[in-house]
């Protein structure tokens, strides 16, 4: 993989994904293959109990598309058959789309897996051949023990009841250690090696975070803990947008201290900067590294910067 301090670059991330089957992509996520089977063992808590009805009453569906995966695969949701004994229908969004809909049940279950992508398209086959023989794949009471133990330490602290989110339904309980932070009310859970570590030296960096990363997820957390406001506005009305359609938070050592407003057009070769939102006043280092991000970001993308 990548060395510490190393950037990954996009090629990295497919060779993981594709070749070296170090991570996996399990529905919206990427996880390690180290830990696959734990979220595995906890899948059914995010599949809704009529999507489960769905399944049930597609039993035959269910191992008709499974044979034809195993006869063909990997292949995309468009090469399976579409030819539920009870189709599926939503609000709208999804209608008419009953394979896809089934592989993504089955892929929380691991029954079936991503092994790639053709484009944009996900590839699929069954598990046997998505995941390794040997997977570590704990019962449900052990997996959600496990889980919720990486959850904290991913954190560092967290509410013993934080929001919840896709893939992390439970609560952080009474994991880790009892702390107060000052200035905020009730009492917080820290994980006991993140204390252990406040007395080590800290480097930190300048990032661009995506409004789904796990530090600045959790709203409440994220306000409490660093004074940070935020809300993904790509389903505002364009007038009503404070900081843009999918503006990414910006993490500067130990502080989110804005906003950035980007969009890489990728036809004409180019990142569009529309604006970058300072919480607070910036001092000029900030800006310059924040500045220096920017470009690092195009150049990643392989692509000019526009501001």
């Amino acid at each position: 993989m990548v060395a510490p301090g190393q950037r990954l670059r996009p090629s990295d991330l497919v060779f993981a994904l594709e070749t070296e089957r170090s991570l996996v992509e399990h529905v919206s996520f990427i996880r390690t293959m180290e830990d696959i089977g734990i979220h595995l063992g906890v899948a059914d808590e995010w599949i809704n109990p009529s999507v489960a009805a769905w399944v049930e009453a597609n039993d035959g569906y269910r191992r008709r598309v499974l044979a034809e995966l195993a006869a063909s695969g990997p292949v995309a949701a468009g090469a399976l058959p579409h030819d539920p004994d009870v189709p599926y229908a939503s609000s709208g969004w999804d209608d008419d789309k009953s394979a896809r809909r089934l592989l993504e049940v089955l892929c929380l279950r691991g029954d079936v897996g991503v092994v790639g992508r053709d484009g944009r398209t996900r590839l699929w086959d069954v598990a046997e051949r998505a995941y390794p023989a040997d997977l570590f794949r704990p019962g449900p009471s052990e997996a959600r023990r496990l889980r919720d133990n990486k959850r904290l330490t991913s954190l560092g602290i967290a509410r013993a009841k934080p929001q919840r989110s896709p893939g992390e339904a439970s609560p952080i309980g009474a994991l880790g250690t009892e702390v107060r932070v000052e200035g905020l009310d009730g009492t917080w859970r820290v994980d006991p090696d993140a204390l252990d570590a406040l007395s080590e030296p800290f480097e930190g960096r300048t990032a661009f975070l995506s409004p789904f990363d796990r530090l600045v997820y959790d709203r409440d957390r994220a306000t409490d803990l660093f004074g940070f406001e935020y809300v993904l506005e790509m389903y505002k009305p364009a007038a009503q947008r404070r900081w843009g359609y999918f503006a990414l938070p910006i993490l500067v050592g130990d502080l989110l201290v804005g906003k950035l407003d980007a969009k890489a057009d990728r036809k004409k070769g180019l990142l569009r900067v529309f604006a970058v939102h300072e919480d607070e006043p910036w001092s000029p280092e900030t800006g310059d590294a924040v500045a220096a991000e920017i470009d690092a970001l195009a150049a990643w993308l392989g692509v000019e910067v526009v501001r």
